[in-house]
């Protein structure tokens, strides 16, 4: 018998996409204070969910849903298009769950991540950024697999941008071809976008430096244990072992 209509699904296929979610914060400044904030609120912020480079993700990401404090009124914050973010007030760090909801014509069931909101600096030159009251941003790069996807979800996928592993393949890169907007993460970071391939880059050979650095301490270590073995040894000799005195 025949899968229905719309649950049939490509087998042997995975397409995955890239998106960024974070939060962004900045005090208040004292001359122009929002006039709507509370007396004990410090901060502005927003949180949100953008695709790489501010590409739009509409097409396969219905809506997403904000889970902020439960202090705050209405406290549950669905936002059915793009922009997908929430602004608001704030004095303190909390978590915030982010629902995803997906493309009807997906089929998938919701998907949650947590976030941690970040009103403080952090990093270098904490002081520093407190005085000029800089932003401050924390954001996570993702990507969401659709595994085998259904055939009305495989044509929106590729209708708006590919980036697949499977036996699909081919047809896939026909539907790149045709200039439609891609899922790529960037080879170069720009003003609006750290995550790219030269940010990848950067990031493995600070790790590889770190391992580096790991490794000569371990040898360091393993020295210095060996020269303390070999010390006690030397006084054994000429000193003999201590005796446990009975009581």
């Amino acid at each position: 018998m025949p899968a229905p209509a719309g649950t049939k699904r490509v087998r042997g296929v995975q397409i995955h996409r890239p998106f960024v979610y974070g939060t962004e914060a900045v005090p208040f400044d004292p001359a122009n204070r929002p006039k709507n904030a509370p007396a004990d609120h410090t901060h502005s912020w927003k949180v949100f969910v953008r695709g790489i480079n501010n590409e739009d993700i509409s097409y396969w990401l219905r809506k997403v849903q904000f889970k902020l404090h439960d202090t705050y009124p209405n406290s549950l914050r669905m936002i059915e298009g793009p922009p997908f973010e929430v602004e608001e007030t704030g004095w303190g760090e909390f978590e915030i769950a982010i629902k995803f909801y997906f493309v009807p014509e997906s089929t998938e069931k919701p998907q949650s991540i947590w976030h941690g909101l970040k009103l403080h600096p952090y990093g270098d030159d904490i002081e520093g950024k407190k005085e000029r009251r800089e932003m401050v941003k924390s954001i996570c790069y993702e990507e969401v697999l659709f595994n085998e996807p259904v055939e009305q979800f495989y044509d929106v996928l590729t209708g708006g941008g590919t980036n697949v592993r499977g036996k699909a393949s081919a047809k896939m890169g026909k539907a790149s071809a045709r200039g439609m907007p891609t899922a790529e993460i960037p080879e170069r970071i720009s003003k609006d976008n750290v995550y790219s391939r030269e940010q990848e880059s950067r990031e493995l050979d600070r790790l590889g430096v770190a391992i580096k650095t790991v490794e000569n301490q371990i040898t360091e270590e393993k020295k210095r244990l060996i020269e303390e073995e070999t010390k006690l040894a030397e006084l054994e000799k000429t000193e003999g072992r201590p005796l446990n005195k009975k009581r």
